[in-house]
């Protein structure tokens, strides 16, 4: 059998994706090519310049076949790989989690500039509601390294995950990990100085039309809320002229709630949006004690961050 090139590999991959209309073919080649060598993308690349026609070993090639199966599929790289780089470093990720995302550093980033504003404590409190691979709630643990944070989770699945990465970035002894529906969490009044989330924001409709690789992937329970009848009193109040945008609110709206109460006085909220949700998010701080509420946009110029601060 004439031995397959490292060239021809990578070209043939990315064709195959690019047929299967997956996401991101060439770097869905090189990235599963790089796994199957157990090397970095970084070292391919140098290898694809200064030896494109090295013979790929058949224990890598067989690898690489195995894994671009998977990838024709749909399968996110993610997935394959388990693990994914958010704010810099490492996390694992399982189909028990959604996978992180670049726009979510945006909301760690509004998270941490709220926590260091003048008039917050040294050694403050904050809590990550649904937080899946826990990539959040790490984060913030690194970046605010003076204070302490609970992580909640409905799924045990999430949890085990969040767990073995925040041991991995040695942030374990600053979090709790607690198993339980946020969106029926109980908080100590004023106890949090911060709280940080991206909730399941997609509604019915959009997740209809949301593409397989999430659909088909990525769990349902981490895109998109629950009804809002199985949700705290109060949490159905949205205004009829804003009924487009409330659309997938459900739990936003009872995170608002909660925060409400266990926040303290000059405490923060940031949350992640649907870019069509801002306005029916300010309608309802309006009447509450809020103030300085902001929509922050990513790098697309949509919404994409909400942040505000209790009185």
């Amino acid at each position: 059998m004439q031995p397959t090139s490292l060239r021809s590999l990578l070209s043939r991959l990315a064709a195959l994706f690019t047929e299967k209309c997956v996401d991101s073919p060439r770097l869905s080649a090189e990235l599963l090519v790089a796994e199957a060598l157990e090397s970095e993308r970084g070292e391919l690349l140098k290898r694809l310049v200064l030896a494109p026609e090295a013979a790929v070993p058949r224990e890598a090639l067989l690898r690489a076949e195995g894994f671009a199966a998977r990838r024709a599929q749909g399968e996110p790289v993610a997935y394959i790989l388990g693990r994914k780089e958010f704010y810099g470093r490492e996390f694992l990720v399982t189909p028990a989690t959604l996978i992180p995302r670049p726009e979510t550093e945006l909301l760690v980033e509004a998270a941490v500039f709220l926590a260091k504003e003048s008039g917050m404590p040294q050694r403050g409190c904050f809590a990550d509601l649904g937080t899946g691979s826990g990539c959040i709630a790490i984060t913030l643990a690194l970046m605010l390294r003076n204070w302490r944070g609970v992580a909640l989770d409905k799924s045990a699945a999430a949890l085990a995950v969040a767990r073995e990465n925040a041991r991995r970035h040695k942030a374990d002894v600053r979090i709790d990990f607690v198993r339980t529906d946020f969106t029926l969490w109980y908080a100590r009044p004023a106890s949090l100085h911060l709280i940080a989330a991206n909730p399941p924001y997609v509604s019915e409709a959009e997740y209809r039309a949301i593409s397989r690789e999430v659909r088909d992937f990525e769990p349902k329970t981490a895109l998109v809320p629950e009804m809002a009848e199985h949700l705290p009193a109060g949490t159905q109040g949205l205004e009829e002229k804003h009924a487009e945008e409330a659309d997938g609110l459900e739990h936003a709206a009872a995170i608002i709630r909660i925060a409400e109460t266990a926040l303290c006085p000059g405490g923060a909220l940031g949350m992640e949006i649907g870019y069509l949700q801002g306005a029916a998010l300010l309608a309802l701080l309006r009447n509450g004690p809020w103030r300085d509420a902001e929509l922050r946009k990513d790098l697309a110029g949509m919404d994409r961050v909400l942040t505000v601060r209790r009185q």
